[in-house]
């Protein structure tokens, strides 16, 4: 098969945060100190290369990029100050642009404009479909769900999510092609073996524990803390609706309570500790921020915020105002959906335990292959 060369490959990426990946003359000094990389998936150097020989086509095909999880060791250690984890990330960016078909992910990442306009226009329709449908304004006690009616609110919240999901699958799916490769075959059983390796990095993120370090391992237990607790308020919204939408106000030891508080918990903590991170530039992965890493780490963190205030409001028992919260928090958590799920931040989530799924999918299909290509030898 052809390969397909750009000279100025590596200038389009700059909008995305590639920055300082023509500094890098591949002594190799990353790739030495990454804990993650490995013989068979050798990274940062080798994928820094073929940036630096323009050859899009073959990154898109390679894991390595997403078997990254930032520990910073080969910016810190880089002779050149080529800066080789915030090269990764801004690969991982354009990657994601380059899976997504709708082309909206592109202008997300490259576009500071089209980030505000995409939030803005998306909490704008939302504004308008609450005003249009709403229910009565109750102002002698709280009936959130008289003016929210929850069956609306659940059919909404299952056209979103086959809307969002068809999305994110789509593209999850041009991702999976690229990475096993034209014509690529495993069988079945290979997929169904290793389905396990899939869940557990995808509810644990177990592979970033092994960046070795104290400092990364607080790391992974933050993130870790923001995806079960977004994760968790997911499963909350969409399916539990009917138990966590409500207009009695739960005991304080139920489940449902008790899994929304840990979700709250979970993101603010989560969110402000990345947030001040960034502010004070205090670790490698904070050193740098793309607009879009402010943009999801503050919506989570607004939509956690208002979730909070609509809560506190009902407690209280004060109705206008937990009618006027609950309306600012849909305008901000349904935009943060719409945008992050397919085609920003929220899709490492998925990529990340994807890639390294095919790569062990691939890995046992060459192993079961070999034996018979060595029966087939002796048979001739």
């Amino acid at each position: 098969m052809a390969t397909t060369v750009n000279p100025d490959f590596l200038a389009g990426l700059e909008k995305f945060g590639v920055k300082d990946a023509a500094a890098c003359f591949n002594c190799g000094n990353c790739t030495a100190v990454c804990p993650l990389s490995s013989e068979s998936v050798p990274f940062p150097r080798k994928v820094i290369r073929y940036l630096q020989l323009g050859l899009g086509d073959r990154l898109a095909e390679r894991p390595e990029p997403w078997l990254c999880y930032y520990c910073g060791e080969c910016s810190q250690t880089c002779p050149r100050q080529a800066d080789p984890g915030e090269v990764m990330m801004g690969l991982r960016r354009y990657l994601t642009a380059r899976y997504d078909w709708t082309g909206i992910s592109r202008r997300f990442y490259t576009s500071t404009a089209f980030e505000v306009f995409a939030f803005a226009a998306v909490a704008a329709l939302v504004g308008l479909g609450i005003h249009l449908f709403h229910g009565p304004v109750l102002t002698d006690r709280v009936a959130l769900n008289t003016f929210a009616p929850r069956p609306l609110v659940e059919r909404f919240d299952l056209a979103l999510l086959a809307v969002l999901s068809a999305l994110l699958l789509g593209n999850a799916n041009r991702l999976r092609r690229a990475v096993m490769g034209p014509g690529a075959r495993a069988p079945v059983s290979a997929y169904l073996a290793e389905f396990r390796e899939f869940l557990a990095h995808f509810f644990t993120q177990k592979r970033f524990a092994g960046c070795g370090t104290p400092e990364q391992r607080t790391q992974w237990i933050v993130h870790l803390l923001v995806m079960t607790g977004y994760s968790v308020v997911f499963l909350l919204v969409v399916a539990g609706l009917r138990w966590f939408q409500r207009d009695e106000i739960l005991p304080l030891w139920h489940p449902v309570r008790l899994a929304g508080y840990y979700a709250t918990f979970a993101i603010l903590y989560g969110t402000t500790y990345a947030m001040v991170g960034r502010i004070r530039r205090s670790k490698p992965v904070y050193a740098h921020s793309h607009s879009s890493d402010w943009a999801f780490l503050v919506m989570l963190w607004l939509t956690t915020a208002t979730g909070l205030a609509v809560h506190v409001a009902r407690l209280l028992g004060w109705p206008l105002t937990t009618y006027a919260a609950y309306t600012l928090h849909l305008t901000i958590a349904v935009p943060m959906l719409v945008v992050e799920v397919p085609f920003a931040k929220w899709t490492h989530q998925l990529y990340r335990p994807l890639v390294i799924y095919l790569v062990k999918v691939k890995e046992r299909a060459a192993r079961t292959a070999t034996p018979q290509r060595e029966k087939g030898d002796k048979g001739t």
